[in-house]
Parts: C-alpha cells; structure tokens; sequence
C-alpha cells in the first residue's frame, strides 16, 4: 500500500495511547488496516504500556552480577512488592541485567539491545510483560564497574532470589596482586557500603557541587549563632569534615569493627599483605530511592 497518513497515525495513538513511532509501525505491518493495527499493538503490549506510564512504580528489583572482571547492576521497577516475587519479572530482571553485563552502556543502549534469545529489543520484551503483568513497570538504571587488575564483587541486601534484592553493591578494587585475601576485603567493603550508603569513594571524587551546597548550608547555620567570621569559619571547617565521614567511604568507620576508618582499613591491608589496594569505584541501588 502507499503511505501511512499522518492523520492515521494520530487517530490510532489518541485510541490506544501508543507512541507515534509505534502506531506508524503497527499501519505499516497491517497495511494500514486499523483495527488490526490495534490488535498488533495490544499483541506487543504497546497500547497498555503508553496508558500504565503514568503510573508510581518503586517497587520491584536490583539486581548485581558479576563475571570475571566486569560488574553490571540494574534497576526495574513495578507499582507493587508483589510483581517482585513474580517469576516472569525476575526472569526479565536477570536477562536484562546479562545484557548489562556484556559491556559498559547507558538506559537508551540497554533498552535498545536484543533480549536474549530473541530479535525483540528488551524495549518491546518489557511492553509485552506490562501487558501481562498488568502494572507499569520501568528499566530505571544501570551502571557498570570493570578493573584492569583486582576483584569485582557484588553484595545483595535483602535476598529475594539469587542476585535479586532491595539493596545492591558493586565494588571495584584496584590490586597489585589478585588473591583470595583481596576478595575477602571486597565482599566486607560492600556489605559496609550496603549498611553506610556512602556516596563518594572519597573527599576528593565527591561532587564539588555538593560540598559547596553543604558549605552554604553549614554557613547560614554558623552566621545565625553571631560569632566572628573567623569562628564562623572554623565552625564550617568542623561541620564540612563531619560531612565527609557521614559520605565518603574512606572517611568512614568500618561497620564491621566500628572502629578502624575504611581509609587506615585499607593502609592496614596493604601493610599486611604486601599488596597495594586501592577502591577504583562503588555503585549502591536502593529500590526506589530519590536519584538527584
């Protein structure tokens, strides 16, 4: 047949609520017959997935896996704790996370990539378990470690299947000789991560713009007490270091012992053991938490 219409177009997304790109393809794989073309949408769970969008989803699963020296993590959410304990969605949830695995990559390339074992983006795979599922569900991030020379360990708080939890960690450390005593020290650091949830790995990778908002912060409070400005300074100075403990993972007390900051942890390991350890970089996904 010719070309679809535009107008065509817009009548079947105002109808099922579809995107515009979707409707042309449905016109297009039904020669531009309209009610097949809703049934084509209804098939790949489109019409139901565009209409469920709106829809609060903090629910669901993070996911971690790791394989060799390469870590990926992946959020998906669902309206409700129950879809979690689905085994279709776990299922998605651990193909998705595979293909996260396969190489650094961002939501856009995630979602774009071929599902495993399929020729259906994993785009069109979530359309179609929105539909089953019946609840707005959502591929939230992503996030990838990889190490040169080292350990990359995962760590799952709040088990609900193998991989599959409320609080996820991956951490990345740098090592000059990789044994079992690194990995015993990556799995300790990232059950702290999971219990602390810092979120720089020190004073120095924190975001400046965080610390200069803290600072002004810190600032205001200090000026409302009346005291000098150079009192008022050092009072910033106090607050700003407190800051960093409460953040930083170096500036940290270890959980474990509390006692030993992560950063004496680290110097202590590498004394020990003869073997320079340094952490390259850590990811921790809370279900649903706020994301600046």
């Amino acid at each position: 047949m010719g070309a679809i219409s535009a107008k065509l177009v817009k009548e079947l997304r105002t109808l099922t609520g579809a995107g515009m790109m979707d409707c042309k393809k449905a016109l297009s794989e039904t020669d531009g017959d309209f009610e097949n073309a809703i049934n084509w949408l209804r098939t790949k769970g489109l019409a139901t997935a565009q209409k469920k969008s709106g829809r609060d989803a903090k629910e669901g699963l993070v996911c971690v896996k790791v394989k060799d020296n390469f870590g990926a993590i992946v959020e998906i959410n669902s309206e409700t704790d129950f879809v979690a304990r689905n085994e279709k969605f776990q299922d998605f949830v651990l193909n998705v996370t595979d293909v996260a695995l396969s190489e650094h990559m961002n939501i856009d390339q995630l979602v774009g990539s071929f599902f495993p074992g399929t020729k259906e983006t994993i785009q069109d795979k979530l359309n179609e378990l929105i539909a089953t599922i019946g609840e707005n569900l959502s591929i939230r991030r992503v996030e990838s470690i990889s190490v040169e020379k080292g350990s990359i360990t995962s760590y799952i708080h709040n088990l609900v299947a193998p991989n599959l939890g409320r609080i996820g960690v991956l951490i990345g450390i740098n090592s000059e000789k990789e044994d079992e005593n690194v990995s015993n020290l990556s799995k300790k650091l990232a059950m702290h991560i999971a219990a602390a949830a810092p979120i720089s790995v020190s004073s120095e990778t924190l975001d400046n713009n965080i610390v200069m908002r803290e600072k002004e912060i810190f600032k205001n409070q200090a000026m409302e007490s009346g005291k000098p400005d150079n009192i008022v300074e050092k009072m910033v100075e106090g607050r700003i270091n407190k800051f960093y403990q409460e953040v930083c993972l170096y500036n940290q007390i270890f959980v474990i012992d509390s006692e030993t900051k992560i950063s004496d942890l680290l110097k202590r390991f590498t004394k020990d053991n003869n073997n320079t350890v340094d952490v390259k970089k850590f990811v921790r996904f809370q279900l649903g938490e706020e994301v600046d």
